[in-house]
């Protein structure tokens, strides 16, 4: 969650106003989902709506840096610094194998049986044919980086 902005708070840096209507966009989302009553899910369904609106801003930032290269690098400090993006997850996203990565949920060791990976890492050619996997810790559908 971003920080709350006081007149002591730093300036944005240039280049904020090509973004803020997105991060803004997906904030007041994530406001909205977490202000819905969950009566009919699950607990851990409920938070599935949230990781997925976070990985999307956390993606959004990630890739206006490094692929369109729109945002200048003080910036994109500045996004992550702020908290509007996850600066742990995006530096999975730049190691091999996990580009798709949808949640570091998905591959602590910690969070699932046996101390192996979640159901989603695996790719879906080593899957049954037919078989609908989810993850269920996040409700990721597959983030495999293989084919």
């Amino acid at each position: 969650m971003p920080k709350i902005k006081t007149i002591r708070t730093k300036k944005a840096p240039d280049g904020w106003d090509l973004i803020e209507p997105t991060i803004t966009e997906i904030g007041n989302q994530i406001r909205d989902v977490e202000n819905q009553a969950y009566s009919d899910k699950k607990k851990p369904e409920q938070f599935w709506e949230i990781y997925k609106l976070h990985h999307q801003r956390s993606r959004y930032i990630y890739e206006m840096y490094y692929y369109k290269k729109e945002i200048s690098r003080e910036l994109y400090e500045h996004c992550l610094q702020e908290q509007y993006g996850d600066a742990s997850l995006i530096a999975k996203w730049k190691k091999t194998g996990y580009e798709k990565l949808c949640c570091l949920r998905c591959i602590s060791k910690s969070q699932h049986n046996f101390g192996g990976a979640c159901i989603c890492r695996v790719p879906k050619a080593k899957l049954e044919e037919g078989k609908l996997v989810q993850c269920k810790q996040c409700g990721c559908r597959g983030c495999a980086s293989g084919d």
